[in-house]
This record gives C-alpha cells, sequence and structure tokens, in this order.
C-alpha cells in the first residue's frame, strides 16, 4: 500500500523532520535480574546518558541522514547544558529551544536487565518545563515536511499538530499513555503510533487489531499502529492489518526502542517520499529500533542509514 498523504516537496522547508515534545536525563542502573520487592543488589553499570521521546526520534533520523530539528524545554542545571550539547552534536538543531532558568532537567531513573535487557522507568519533570498552547512556537513546529509530538504536554501538543496540518504537514504522535485531552489530540494526526497497551486503555477494546481498528474509525487517521518490543508492531490502515515481525538482535537494552521507531518511521517515508509503501517504512521503523536496542542508552545504539540499508538486505 502507498502512504496516500504528500509530503512537502524536499528542499521546500528548512527541515526534513520536526519533533516537538520530550527531552529528558537518563540515569541508567544495569542490574542482573530485576529485584523484586524488599530485595536487594548489585549495580552492575551506572551511566547518566540523553533521552526523551521527541529529543531521541528526531536523534534518529538526523542519524539516519535528515535535517533534523528538536522543539521543547531544557532546564539551566548540568543536565540541562549536557542534553543541548549533544543534540548540537548529534546534528538536530535546537534553536526553537528554551532554557528554563531554575527549573532542572527532566529526569529518568531507569533499571535495566541485563538478563533480558527490558527496563524500568522513574521519572521527575520540573513543572516550569510544562508547555501550554500559548508557548508553543507556530513558526518552529511549521518548519519541517512532517511533524512529530509527543503526548506529554497534550494540550501544546494539539496547538503544535493542528498547526502544522494546516499549512499541509503531516503529523504522527508519539502516545503511551491515556491523558486528559488526549482524544483532541488524536484528531489532529495523520500516523498515530502507540505503546502496545495504549489502544485497549483508550478503547476498552481487550483485543489489540479490534482497538487499533476502533481508533483509526474514531479519529480518520491514515495509519494506527502499535509496537511490540520484540514481536514487531501491528498496524490498521485502509487495506486493513499489517503485522511486521521483530528482528532477532542482541539485545543490551531497550530503551528509547519505541522512540527510534518513530524516528525510523519517519525516516523511512521521507526515503520513499511519493512512492513510499507502507509495508517497506514499518519494516524501516522495526529494524531501526532492533539496531538500538545494541547498546545501553535510549541513543547508543541508533543505526545510520547505511546500517539499516545493510541489516535489511
Amino acid at each position: 500500500m502507498r502512504i496516500p498523504l504528500d509530503l512537502p516537496k524536499s528542499g521546500s522547508r528548512r527541515f526534513d523532520a520536526v519533533g516537538f515534545g520530550l527531552n529528558t536525563t537518563d540515569i541508567q542502573a544495569v542490574v542482573d535480574g530485576h529485584p523484586e520487592p524488599g530485595d536487594k543488589g548489585p549495580i552492575l553499570e551506572l551511566v547518566t546518558r540523553p533521552g526523551g521521546q521527541a529529543a531521541t526520534a528526531m536523534t534518529a533520523c538526523s542519524r539516519l541522514g535528515w535535517a533534523a530539528r528538536y522543539v521543547g524545554r531544557f532546564g539551566d542545571d548540568p543536565n540541562g547544558v549536557a542534553g543541548c550539547q549533544i543534540l548540537r552534536e548529534s546534528g538536530v538543531d535546537i534553536e526553537a529551544c528554551e532554557t528554563i532558568s531554575g527549573a532542572t532537567n527532566a529526569l529518568s531513573l531507569i533499571l535495566v536487565d541485563t538478563l533480558t535487557g527490558q527496563r524500568t522507568v522513574l521519572w521527575s519533570r520540573h513543572p516550569s518545563l510544562t508547555m501550554t498552547p500559548e508557548t508553543v512556537p507556530t513558526e518552529a513546529v511549521c518548519s519541517g515536511r512532517v511533524l512529530l509530538v509527543d503526548c506529554h504536554d497534550t494540550a501544546a501538543a494539539t496547538m503544535a499538530a493542528r498547526s502544522a496540518r494546516s499549512v499541509g504537514i503531516p503529523t504522527v504522535v508519539d502516545v503511551e499513555k491515556v491523558r486528559p485531552g488526549i482524544e483532541l489530540l488524536l484528531q489532529e494526526i495523520d500516523m498515530i503510533i502507540t505503546a502496545e497497551d495504549f489502544p485497549s486503555q483508550l478503547t476498552g477494546t481487550g483485543d489489540l487489531g479490534m482497538a487499533l481498528r476502533t481508533m483509526k474509525e474514531a479519529f480518520r487517521a491514515t495509519l494506527v499502529c502499535a509496537t511490540l518490543g520484540e514481536e514487531g508492531s501491528l498496524a490498521v490502515t485502509d487495506d486493513g492489518e499489517i503485522r511486521t515481525p521483530g528482528f532477532a538482535v542482541s539485545s543490551v537494552d531497550t530503551t528509547g526502542a519505541g522512540d527510534v521507531f518513530r524516528g525510523g518511521f519517519i525516516s523511512g517515508w521521507l526515503l520513499g517520499d511519493t512512492a513510499a509503501q507502507m509495508e517497506d517504512v514499518l519494516r524501516y521503523a522495526n529494524a531501526a529500533a532492533a539496531l538500538n536496542c545494541r547498546a545501553l542508552g535510549a541513543r547508543a545504539g541508533i543505526p545510520t542509514r547505511e546500517e539499516v540499508a545493510q541489516f535489511l538486505m
């Protein structure tokens, strides 16, 4: 199935992809098996690395060869300073970002199980980092050929997506939690990409395929897709279901895999442009996400365009 949405022409906008939403500082503790309540155990490795949904997805787009911009807020603490610097070094434009005086950067504490590569996430975000519809920089979020939003500041994300759509820019969402106003956000989205549990939580329907179809009908999206970890993804389009198998890799850490899937999806779509086939784009996204699991950290394993092409041969 060819993707029935027109991308703005290459070179018509300053960036290929723009991401609006969350960035974080991730403190990752690697453990030998997930602890039970009341347990004690050693930390095998402790690292501090950047993460966050939209920021990681834009890093993936940049790594995969596209001009990418991130729009969001940082704290003015050392973690925020480091987060800005790392995005710049990754080739992601951050000139539309704000640094909030007196705010600590958003922080995630992540336990990584070395036996499975699975992780448990606890997070904290300073209230001053919250973006509202009035603070959305319209020109910046409309400066790419595709806009990705996440669902953390839902009302602001809705405004960003609505602004992009009004000037012919297709929209993608990374949505993982039912929050107030989430339905209004999803009404502004062309490509809905969700966490595995989200469709059933939103619709009350236990069968994932049926929940995805319910969402597609309700929000009239071109695609509704759930990421399924090592099992790949399940998507619903006008032509029916597309089940895309996952790829077997030696997994070190699954942190950021979903974010890289979104970046991979956008990248695969841009790569195919007007001839992009949905099945190929979903396969590309799954490959990028799988390859990211090779290293510790949300962004450490993000592949290059050449690595994905070789992996898919």
